[in-house]
C-alpha cells in the first residue's frame, strides 16, 4: 500500500484561504476537464485518505489537470476509517474515499462529514438512488459485495444459494474477508442480515458458516489468494476483485447470488478543514466525476476496482461487467445499518474471525 507523509497538526482555519479564489470549481464540472489553477496563488495539500486501486492515477490527474498538491496515503478501508476517528478532534485529512455508504452514513451521524454540498453532475438511476439527502458524500461508483468467486477447474456444481455453504460438501472450502478490515465486507454481513431478517438471524448464519469451517482472511487479495492455492474452493469477496481475477485467469468464476449487495465506491469531505482545504476538496470531487476523472478511474486499475458500474449519465462500464440488470442486487439502508457497523464488526472478531 501507498503510505503518503500526514500533516502533523490541522493548519489554521484561515491559511491559504486565498486559493480559493483561485480555484474555478465551475470549471470541472462533468462537462469537460479541470482548468488548471493559478499557478500565482499558494496552494495547500489536499490530503486524501483512500482504498481505491486507481487512488494514485486519479490524484496525479487531479494535480496535473489543476496545479494542486496532493499528499495520497493509501490503507485498507478499516485502518483508515479508525484514522479518523481517532483524529476526530484533530483531523488530518481533507478527503476520504473508500467503499461503503454505510461507512459515511456512520461517519455522518457523528457528524464527522461536510453537509449540504453535492457536485453538479447529471445522475444515472444507480446514482440518484445512492446519493444522500442530507449531501454529506458523493457517491463514485457502484460494486457489489459478496460476490462468489470459484475455479471452474475445480468447482463443477457452484453454490446457487447462501444456505448451500451450509451443507456439508463446502465444509473448510468457503473463505471471506473480515469486515473489521475491508471495509467492502462489511456490508456484505448487514446485507445479509437484513435478508434474513435481522441481526440476531444474521449472526445465526454467519456462526453456523463458520461452524461449518469459514476461512476469514484481511482483504480480497489474501482470500482470492487462498483459492488460487486451492486453500478454499470458493471465495465471497467484491465483484470488482472477482471479475478481475477472472480476466487474468479464464477458468475463474463470478456468481451473484441472490440478493447481493451493492456498495457504492464514495468521497467525503472533512468539515473541519480550512476554508482552502475545502474549496479543493470539493474541485477535487468535481474533477473524480468529470469525464477526465472517470478516465482515470477506469484505467487506474484495469484488473481490480475500476471495474464498477457507473453512478453518471454518459458513463459506460467497463466490457468486462455484466449488465447490471442483470445481478440481483438488493440495496440496504446505509443510516440503518452505518450506526452498526463497529458493534457488528466487533461480533465478528470476537465471534467469527
Amino acid at each position: 500500500m501507498r503510505s503518503a507523509p500526514r500533516r502533523p497538526v490541522r493548519r489554521a482555519a484561515g491559511a491559504g484561504i486565498a486559493v480559493a479564489a483561485s480555484i474555478g470549481l465551475a470549471a470541472c464540472g462533468s462537462s469537460g476537464p479541470v482548468a488548471s489553477a493559478s499557478v500565482s496563488k499558494k496552494v495547500v495539500p489536499l490530503v486524501v485518505y483512500s482504498a481505491q486501486g486507481y487512488d494514485s492515477a486519479v490524484t496525479k490527474a487531479f494535480t496535473q489537470a489543476t496545479g494542486i498538491p496532493v499528499s495520497l496515503d493509501d490503507d485498507s478501508t478499516g485502518p483508515l476509517l479508525t484514522k479518523v476517528q481517532a483524529e476526530r478532534n484533530n483531523p488530518r485529512w481533507g478527503v476520504l474515499w473508500v467503499d461503503g455508504d454505510t461507512a459515511f452514513a456512520g461517519l455522518d451521524q457523528q457528524g464527522l462529514l461536510l453537509r449540504g454540498w453535492e457536485p453538479k453532475v447529471s445522475w444515472n438511476a444507480q446514482g440518484q438512488s445512492v446519493v444522500p439527502k442530507d449531501g454529506s458524500y458523493v457517491p463514485t461508483g457502484l460494486t457489489m459485495a459478496g460476490t462468489v468467486v470459484y475455479d471452474s477447474t475445480k468447482v463443477s456444481s457452484p453454490p446457487t444459494s447462501w444456505q448451500d455453504l451450509l451443507a456439508p460438501q463446502w465444509a473448510h472450502e468457503v473463505g471471506m474477508n473480515d469486515p473489521a478490515i475491508s471495509g467492502p465486507t462489511y456490508p456484505f454481513v448487514a446485507g445479509m442480515m437484513n435478508a434474513l431478517g435481522g441481526v440476531a438471524q444474521g449472526e445465526k448464519y454467519f456462526s453456523a458458516l463458520q461452524a461449518n469451517g469459514l476461512d476469514v482472511h484481511e482483504t480480497n487479495g489474501d482470500t482470492l489468494q487462498a483459492l488460487e492455492v486451492g486453500q478454499i474452493r470458493v471465495a465471497i469477496i467484491q465483484s470488482s476483485a472477482g471479475i478481475g481475477a477472472s480476466l487474468k485467469d479464464p477458468a475463474i468464476r463470478v456468481a451473484f447470488l441472490d440478493p447481493v449487495t451493492p456498495i457504492p465506491s464514495a468521497v467525503g469531505i472533512d468539515p473541519k478543514a480550512p476554508p482552502a482545504e475545502v474549496a479543493e476538496a470539493k474541485q477535487f470531487v468535481q474533477f473524480v466525476l468529470s469525464p477526465q476523472g472517470q478516465q482515470a478511474m477506469q484505467a487506474g486499475d484495469p484488473h481490480g476496482d475500476s471495474l464498477y458500474w457507473p453512478v453518471l449519465q454518459g458513463v459506460s462500464a467497463l466490457p468486462a461487467l455484466p449488465p447490471l440488470a442483470s445481478v440481483p442486487a438488493k440495496a440496504i439502508d446505509p443510516y440503518t445499518w452505518g450506526r452498526r457497523e463497529a458493534s457488528l464488526n466487533s461480533w465478528f472478531t470476537n465471534n467469527i474471525a
